[in-house]
């Protein structure tokens, strides 16, 4: 009967590939004191300034129905941020308030593709970015990076190569998850021409843009540093990151105002908007939370050296110094199966890292490990780790 019940279904939903984080992250949940760096999070809560906004919220009774492109509140705020950060006047006409920043990436993917239509995502890459694509029948076409002695890079010739008459869009997410390659902003005039040239979409994931560890820049190189009126790109982010905002569930989509109606109907059919209380929240992360967020940075940063010194002095891992986001993704010596490695971790070291084979073509043999933690705690699986991979 249970077979019968799944082979009813349509392929886009029992064709959903596992997630390897999350398989690892119920081994380690059940090991004891473990600590958790498989997870793409820091390890603080929200700030109170956030929670108290969305507490008056509800004390104020805002829990109905609203804006479903968001309160004009928080689009205003996400305007001047933006402008602020891009160096560029952005209306908060190009803003729209999802519930997440995997929904945006969900409504991003709706726009530019559907069923047998392909998009090229370079890889090793989010898993959660390839299956979005096919969840909506699409199929994405992953394209290895390359590893050398200037890190990962993207080779745009190998992403030339993999345009076909199906391809609708590429997916770039700079800075990356998991690899912390960052493209300079010749490569994404470069990455622009060739969507131009071929009239593809852009889905630009520049979520981890803040954190980003080339010179004294404070933010990485951007699409909106070489995008023309009339570009086919569409960003996403979310509140995710920045804020220690994980658990609320917020993000947004940028893109030409043109697409409003269309962008407000997909939020309408899909979840009828963002909760007010959440959103004012938002507002009080971006108003008044750039302190916070340099802290953030700062703290990365230090963690970033800390790590990286570790992981080179087990004298078995191959891996550059990421020039963003906030993992360290690196290669073990005679590691052919990850989530093996990965578990035997938890055991020997009681920390856990996400297995590279997770993050698709190009990503087994590998491990990643999110460093957006405090120096003290960074220090502490640095030297667990330190020990245990020499007993990989």
């Amino acid at each position: 009967m249970t077979s019968s019940l799944l082979a009813s279904l349509r392929p886009e939903a029992t064709g959903a590939p596992a997630s390897g984080i999350v398989e690892l992250s119920k081994y380690a949940r059940t090991a004891g004191d473990v600590i958790q760096l498989w997870v793409g999070e820091g390890d603080v809560p929200t700030p109170a300034f956030i929670c108290e906004a969305a507490t008056r919220s509800l004390a104020a009774g805002e829990t109905t129905y609203t804006w479903q492109r968001g309160i004009p509140e928080l689009r205003q705020a996400i305007a001047t941020y933006a402008s602020n950060l891009y160096g560029r006047a952005l209306s908060s006409e190009r803003f729209f308030v999802c519930g997440s920043g995997m929904q945006a990436i969900q409504i991003a993917m709706t726009l530019a593709a559907g069923p047998g239509d392909e998009v090229i995502i370079p890889s090793p890459t989010w898993p959660n970015a390839p299956a979005a694509a096919g969840l909506r029948g699409a199929v994405p076409v992953l394209v290895e990076l390359t590893h050398g002695n200037r890190g990962w890079q993207m080779d745009l010739d190998r992403i030339a190569a993999a345009i076909t008459p199906k391809t609708k869009a590429l997916f770039v997410n700079t800075p990356s998850n998991p690899t912390g390659w960052t493209a300079t902003r010749e490569e994404l005039a470069a990455i622009l021409a060739l969507a131009r040239k071929h009239g593809l979409w852009i889905i630009a994931d520049e979520i981890y843009t803040r954190f980003v560890w080339t010179g004294e820049a404070k933010r990485a190189p951007s699409f909106h540093d070489v995008r023309e009126d009339g570009d086919r790109i569409l960003w996403v982010n979310t509140f995710s990151k920045n804020w220690a905002m994980t658990g609320w569930r917020m993000g947004w989509v940028e893109a030409d105002p043109a697409l409003g109606d269309v962008i407000e109907n997909l939020i309408q059919y899909s979840t009828s908007g963002s909760p007010p209380f959440i959103q004012r929240a938002g507002v009080a992360a971006l108003e008044r939370g750039e302190s916070f967020v340099e802290h953030q940075i700062s703290k990365a940063r230090k963690a970033r050296d800390i790590i990286s010194t570790a992981i080179e002095q087990t004298g078995r891992c191959h891996f550059s110094r990421p020039d963003g986001a906030f993992y360290l993704f690196f290669g073990v010596e005679g590691m052919t199966d990850s989530m093996a490695g990965a578990i035997k971790l938890v055991d020997l070291a009681k920390v856990g890292l996400a297995p590279g084979a997770a993050f698709g073509s190009g990503g087994e043999g590998h491990l990643r490990l999110c460093y957006l933690r405090s120096p003290e705690q960074i220090e502490i699986a640095a030297e667990r780790l330190r020990q245990a991979i020499r007993q990989l």
